[in-house]
């Protein structure tokens, strides 16, 4: 998948999905899907895996959801584009599949990582992908050590000219909820003198599971919509900003739903 920086959008293109993957299509993909890891994995182990096989496995995952019928909506991917240095992505966190997905949009214009949760990097092969991104790790414990976490590791990413990944909500769910997503990533934009660009997601086509939260039933018929809002300059304390980031946010829910 590749996408104009002109343009800025991308929509999955119309194509036959075969019955059995429309009607099994959790049966189908997450089998693709653990393949595409495992072999990112081993690129990793070995010190192969860089920015470029990050966006390339990236956009495998979501040519795989394609197959089995899942249709993508990308739009404003411009202002990452026209963006000369690093910056802070602040998104709400809908489900599995941004995580897997973002790197396939931002890192075609600058290379990027995630903050997350420790638990991430425990995960069995998926590990060693998540640590070859040099994340900033929290552990959800202890807000005051992770705030101090976030700031002092998010800064040296920013210096560096590495964009961070932000999802201030404490944890992924379907509904957005503004008294939830938190400030830690405007305070690291304006710590660092960075922007801000806000992420709208709804990533509810990979839901939830009920055993394991990672890997949910796979539903099609939830279109997939990413938007990217322009940059935002953090000045003051940062609450117009941050008002900014939940005013696009819901504002891009609203108008999918």
């Amino acid at each position: 998948m590749k996408i104009s920086a002109r343009e800025g959008n991308y929509a999955s293109p119309e194509r036959w999905v075969a019955p059995w993957r429309r009607a099994c299509p959790s049966v189908f993909f997450y089998p693709a899907m653990f393949g595409i890891v495992w072999r990112s994995s081993r690129m990793a182990r070995l010190g192969r895996y860089d920015d470029r096989e990050w966006a390339a496995s990236s956009a495998e995952i979501v040519a795989a959801l394609e197959t089995v019928g899942a249709r993508f909506c990308i739009e404003g991917v411009e202002n990452l584009a026209s963006l000369p240095g690093p910056c802070v992505f602040l998104g709400n966190h809908m489900s599995t599949l941004e995580t897997f997905v973002l790197p396939s949009l931002v890192t075609q214009h600058k290379p990027v990582t995630f903050v997350v949760k420790k638990s991430l990097l425990e995960y069995p092969i998926f590990r060693h992908v998540m640590v070859s991104r040099n994340p900033v790790v929290v552990e959800r414990s202890n807000p005051r050590e992770d705030f101090k976490t976030v700031m002092e590791e998010g800064l040296k990413r920013l210096e560096a000219g590495i964009s961070i990944i932000v999802f201030p909500q404490t944890t992924r769910t379907p509904a957005f909820d503004p008294a939830h997503f938190n400030s830690i990533g405007t305070k690291l934009a304006k710590r660092a003198g960075v922007p801000v660009i806000p992420v709208a997601l709804k990533t509810d086509a990979w839901s939830n599971g009920r055993f394991i939260k990672d890997f949910g039933p796979i539903k099609p018929s939830r279109k997939i919509h990413f938007a990217f809002g322009e940059p935002l300059t953090v000045t003051g304390a940062g609450q117009e900003a941050q008002a900014a980031v939940v005013r696009f946010i819901q504002g891009k829910l609203a108008e999918w739903r």
